[in-house]
């Protein structure tokens, strides 16, 4: 039998999951070919092929085959490569950084426990040192999208004349450009990614470094688990009938626990009709278990037949809060600009509604963070705006929970991903 704390130990070893942002030719290819290269996780082919011309080593050319399938407008949505090290395991998510992909970077982030940004010193003007418009950017997407864990790369250290004097003006600019946006950064590192300078190895050339390499402090870092707190949430995925289980032909409900936890004899309510059940077996990985854990996949076997599918919650007993209108934070992806009044589909868990934006509220600056009055947002843009669903739905503020406040807006004609919504507050 698991328990709720084989859960709580099983999270203590889960990998992290991390993202890499940057821009075009900040050194991102070489920084994640450098993980792999200084971790071991290359196979020997790929080792001779990297080693092609001479002996010199071109780490960037290990994910230049996604580069190359991208100029060739195929889109991929997030590549994730997978390295280890004697302490633990990460999942890079490898989003490309041009503006016209925000939406991997949305994607990439939604399921990130820290984000790696990238900052070329060779691309800044030291004479009125401004940060790039799309390392804003991409901080503030992670800061919105909830990463817990933002750490900044100062990259290509190696290509400046005095490192130190060059590191330590970028990390000012940072430092006063997080405490205007509210983040606190788990960390600013200076690399050298070609060089393999603080990446996994410590830099032999910066005497004056005392702080750790990037990968000591992502091997620090906490994988993320949702506030175990509060009543149960689950988004059911999908109801199987039962063989040979309790009962003639029960059915279990599957779904992974977005709030709370749950065990037999727990009361749960099927959230829209209120119709109430109890929960006679909790099952995870094949067998039957005592109680499962916030973020843990678990099937529901109850003591009556009620009418649910794909696409309801079951809810702890108690928790009523039904909405259909909310203020939210709108990443908008779509050419089509956003307007008042039109019609989207919006997916909330897994379930499908159509909803319109009543109002755009405003859209942020992010050069100088403010919000600004407008009437549209237009790709890339982020905004505030207030939304009028169909059908009433069990939400949550996004800072509170990231699987009951997140909604993805579709396109009902083109069928595109237009945007990602993130509640705000119901009203």
């Amino acid at each position: 039998m698991h328990t709720h704390n084989d859960y709580a130990e099983e999270l203590q070893h889960k990998a992290l999951r991390f993202l890499t942002a940057g821009s075009v030719d900040d050194g991102k290819s070489t920084l994640i070919g450098r993980f792999l290269f200084d971790s071991r996780a290359i196979l020997a082919d790929q080792l001779d092929a990297l080693r092609a011309s001479g002996d010199a080593i071109d780490l960037a050319r290990l994910t230049d085959g996604l580069e190359a399938e991208r100029e060739q407008g195929i889109t991929i949505d997030v590549a994730y490569r997978y390295f280890a090290t004697p302490r633990r395991k990460f999942i890079i998510a490898d989003a490309p950084g041009h503006e016209q992909y925000t939406r991997n970077m949305v994607t990439a982030a939604a399921g990130s426990d820290a984000a790696v940004v990238l900052v070329d010193v060779t691309k800044l003007d030291f004479g009125a040192l401004r940060l790039l418009p799309q390392t804003r950017r991409h901080s503030l997407l992670a800061h919105l999208l909830r990463v817990p864990a933002i750490v900044f790369a100062v990259n290509k250290l190696d290509a400046v004349a005095d490192a130190r004097a060059a590191f330590d003006a970028v990390r000012d600019a940072l430092l006063e450009f997080c405490a205007e946006a509210g983040i606190a950064p788990a960390g600013i590192i200076p690399v050298s990614a070609l060089r393999g300078d603080n990446v996994a190895q410590r830099a032999q050339h910066w005497p004056w470094w005392d702080g750790p390499t990037l990968l000591q402090l992502l091997e620090t870092l906490p994988a993320v688990a949702e506030p175990a707190g509060g009543a149960l949430l689950l988004p059911v995925q999908y109801v199987a009938r039962d063989e040979g289980g309790t009962g003639h032909q029960a059915r279990v409900f599957w779904g992974r626990l977005a709030r709370g936890g749950v065990r037999a004899g727990d009361t749960v309510r099927v959230h829209g009709s209120g119709e109430p059940a109890r929960v006679v077996e909790v099952r995870h990985a094949g067998s039957t278990v005592d109680a499962g854990g916030v973020g843990q996949s678990v099937g529901l076997v109850l003591d009556r037949q009620l009418d649910v599918s794909r696409g309801d919650w079951l809810v702890g007993d108690g928790e009523t809060a039904a909405h259909t209108a909310f203020d939210a934070t709108l990443a908008w992806l779509d050419t089509e600009p956003a307007v008042p009044g039109r019609k989207y589909w919006l997916r909330h868990g897994h379930r499908w509604i159509a909803a319109r934006i009543t109002a755009i509220e405003g859209r942020l600056d992010i050069h100088t963070l403010a919000e600004h009055a407008s009437d549209a947002l237009a790709v890339n843009d982020i905004g505030r705006v207030r939304i009028e669903a169909q059908t009433a739905l069990p939400l949550q503020r996004y800072a509170d929970n990231r699987v009951a406040g997140a909604l993805i807006v579709v396109d009902p004609a083109s069928h595109r991903t237009s945007g990602a919504l993130l509640v705000r507050e119901a009203l």
